[in-house]
C-alpha cells in the first residue's frame, strides 16, 4: 500500500482478535521511525493485558506507547511536532477522539488507528464505524477460525459476562468465521429460517 506521507491521512487496521492488528501497527510505526519521522504512539490505559506502557501483540511484539484514559488526556499529550500518530485498540476510546483525529489528518499528520471493527456479538464496535468511513486507507485482516480452520473475521467470547467490553486474550476469546461464530441473539438466521 502506498501512503503519501507528505499529506495527512487516516489509516485503519482492523479485524478480529488474533489476526495481527497490533503487529501490523508496530510494523508501520517502525517503518515511520526508519524514515526519520517523529512518531507518537498511544493506547487506552484500560488495555494492560501484556504491558501497561506498550502496545503488544499476542506474540509479545511490543512498542512503547503512552497509555491514556480518554481523548482529553490524549490531546494533552500530543506533540505538535509529531508527523505520525499511532493509536492501538481504538475501539475502547471515546467519541472525543474523532475530531482530534480529523484535526491531525487535516494538519498533515499521518494517523494510524488499529482495533477491533466488531465486538463479540458481531456488531460494530465503538468509534470504529466512523473511523472506517473517514479513512483514506483501510486494512482488514483475517485470523484463523479456531473451530473449522477457515478465515475468521469475528471474535467469539468464551466467558459469559455482561457488557460489551471485557479486556482479555486467549483465555476469554477465540477467532471464528461467520459460520462458527455464535451470538446470544442470532436474529438474522432466525429471520431467514422463517421463525
Amino acid at each position: 500500500m502506498f501512503v503519501d506521507q507528505r499529506r495527512g491521512s487516516l489509516e485503519v487496521v482492523c479485524g478480529p482478535m488474533f489476526c495481527g492488528k497490533s503487529e501490523e501497527l508496530i510494523r508501520r510505526i517502525k517503518r515511520a521511525i526508519i524514515a526519520r519521522q517523529k512518531v507518537q504512539v498511544f493506547k487506552p490505559a484500560l488495555d494492560d493485558r501484556y504491558d501497561a506502557s506498550a502496545i503488544a501483540s499476542h506474540s509479545q511484539v511490543k512498542h512503547e506507547a503512552i497509555p491514556v484514559k480518554d481523548s482529553l488526556e490524549l490531546a494533552r499529550h500530543l506533540d505538535p511536532e509529531a508527523e505520525v500518530v499511532a493509536l492501538d485498540e481504538v475501539q475502547f476510546m471515546d467519541e472525543g477522539l474523532l475530531p482530534i483525529i480529523e484535526a491531525l489528518a487535516n494538519r498533515g499528520v499521518r494517523v494510524i488507528a488499529g482495533g477491533l471493527d466488531q465486538d463479540s456479538n458481531g456488531e460494530p464496535f465503538g468509534i470504529m464505524p466512523t473511523l472506517l468511513a473517514k479513512a483514506e486507507y483501510v486494512t482488514k485482516l483475517q485470523a484463523i477460525c479456531m473451530v473449522c480452520g477457515a478465515l475468521a473475521g469475528r471474535t467469539q467470547r468464551l466467558v459469559q459476562t455482561g457488557g460489551q467490553v471485557l479486556v482479555g486474550a486467549a483465555e476469554a476469546y477465540e477467532a471464528r468465521c461467520r459460520h462458527c461464530h455464535e451470538t446470544p441473539h442470532a436474529t438474522g438466521r432466525r429471520l431467514l429460517d422463517g421463525e
